[in-house]
């Protein structure tokens, strides 16, 4: 139970959702978003059409497909412009409002990737920091979320999620 940090792929979790750093269009592009859309297969892409996108820091809900997750929760993250056009208040709404859903469809666990943090140019340790803080609130009130997974892609992105989870504690 809890918030778990770990370096990993994303698309190998059995979880009952994965999140996907998406684009505002949800249908694929880059890093941890297109690495999704590969390993869930055509289909995640045509039911991305139905959705007709996805506003910054809102949230969306898919079948997972091929994937190990029984569902996928695509979440616009911000674009960093250095802070002064609401990215924080934008980065901590995409966490909120997948966990929400998360909580909609019943889900028990889930597993994030570092949203932002990747072509989307977000400070890591600043992300890290606004995504910790997030998740452990949620985690507080939750009534079927019971574990999330923070799952990184290198070194650098655990090492920040990791001391930002210490900052908390």
């Amino acid at each position: 139970m809890g918030l778990h940090i770990e370096r990993g792929d994303i698309t190998t979790y059995a979880v009952d959702a994965i999140v996907n750093a998406a684009n505002c269009t949800l249908l694929g592009g880059g890093g941890v978003d297109g690495a999704i859309h590969r390993a869930a297969g055509p289909e995640l892409l045509a039911e991305c059409r139905t959705l007709h996108g996805c506003r910054t820091g809102q949230a969306k809900l898919t079948r997972g497909y091929r994937l190990r997750a029984n569902y996928v929760i695509h979440t616009p993250g911000p674009v960093w412009y250095g802070g002064c056009k609401g990215e924080a208040q934008a980065l901590r709404a995409c966490y909120e409002n997948a966990l929400r859903l998360a909580e909609e469809y019943g889900c028990e666990t889930v597993a994030f990737p570092s949203i932002s943090t990747g072509v989307y140019r977000y400070p890591l340790d600043q992300a890290a920091a606004i995504a910790v803080d997030a998740i452990e609130t949620f985690l507080k009130t939750a009534r079927s979320v019971r574990t999330v997974t923070m799952v990184c892609f290198d070194d650098a992105t655990l090492a920040a999620y990791r001391t930002a989870q210490a900052a908390r504690a």
